[in-house]
């Protein structure tokens, strides 16, 4: 059994009982630590692949070691120019003994928040409360309107007439 865990923009295949160096994580030896962010989840034949990640699948583990990583030389040169640069850096860590790879419960709050979710009201029975001010004074305007436009209608049939 193992999964493929994503921390500091890295991406690691972990088992239970590894120890894992990863980029540095807050925390003192022997706090726990949990990987929620799992790509990928193998167990004997049965592999889940997250897209972009498996919700219902954690990583646990503690800190075993905080510390630094061996000394890298930097250096830069270019020739018959004169130019050298030299630089050393040292990358934190820690180091995380996996305790297991476990499926996490649903939290009662969301299992009971699905079902409002699908009851939505459709979209034509939501009204924005801009839209329900602008419905409130429409009835007024639109039989206002009305009015001028029979009122033009009639003048327009009578002076039709006249002509005739």
């Amino acid at each position: 059994m193992y999964a493929v865990v994503n921390s500091g923009g890295k991406q690691y295949k972990v088992q239970q009982g590894q120890v894992l160096r990863v980029e540095k994580i807050p925390g003192d030896v022997g706090n726990p630590v949990t990987f929620d962010r799992v790509l990928m989840f193998s167990e004997g034949e049965n592999v889940s692949i997250g897209q972009p990640a498996l919700e219902n699948i954690v990583v646990e583990g503690h800190i075993v070691e905080q510390g630094k990583a061996k000394k890298i030389i930097v250096f830069k040169y270019k020739k018959r120019k004169r130019y050298r640069r030299k630089k050393g850096h040292r990358q934190e860590f820690t180091a995380v003994l996996i305790d297991g790879i476990k499926a996490k419960a649903p939290k009662p709050s969301e299992a009971k928040d699905e079902p409002k979710a699908e009851a939505k009201k459709p979209e034509a029975e939501r009204v924005s409360p801009k839209k329900a001010e602008a419905a409130s004074e429409s009835p007024q305007k639109e039989a206002s309107k009305r009015a001028k436009t029979t009122a033009t209608t009639t003048k327009n049939a009578e002076s039709e007439k006249e002509t005739k």
